[in-house]
């Protein structure tokens, strides 16, 4: 079964390998849709990212300087440190699950709003050319 991934015709100032030209990149970039796009993500992923390095270092640190704690039997032959083991597993999950939920209902909306300004292509006509890239597309004829 196959089936064909292959990305449409190239929009004007997209290169061929189906990115952006450097122009291109540097208008969208300025952009007031990509900078809040930006902020956005910022927002919740560097604040996520300090809560689990805490919760993981807080595992490792009891782990090696509260062996008592982490020893303590909750149920059987289950102790803290296990306990605190499996929550790691738990709240990557959770952490992921939450960022796909945050990125559906907050990124993927934004980030639609970026991609016209990106496909726009150049604003002159040169640069709509390519003139001056130095790159030979074969598309010049030679005149003969």
């Amino acid at each position: 079964m196959t089936k064909d991934d292959s990305p449409g015709p190239a929009a004007p100032g997209a290169d061929p390998g189906g990115g952006l030209d450097s122009a291109a990149f540097v208008r969208m970039s300025e952009s007031a849709e990509f900078l809040r796009l930006k902020s956005t993500f910022r927002r919740f992923v560097f604040p996520m990212t300090a809560a689990f390095l805490v919760w993981y270092l807080l595992y490792v640190v009891l782990s090696a300087y509260a062996r008592g704690f982490m020893g303590t039997k909750v149920i059987g032959e289950i102790n803290v440190a296990l306990v605190f083991g499996l929550l790691q597993f738990v709240s990557t999950f959770l952490i992921a699950w939450a960022y796909e939920r945050h990125a559906r209902r907050k990124l993927e909306p934004l980030a639609a709003e970026v991609r016209p300004a990106a496909a726009a292509g150049p604003a002159g006509p040169a640069a709509r050319a390519g003139a001056g890239d130095g790159v030979d597309d074969g598309t010049e004829e030679d005149g003969k």
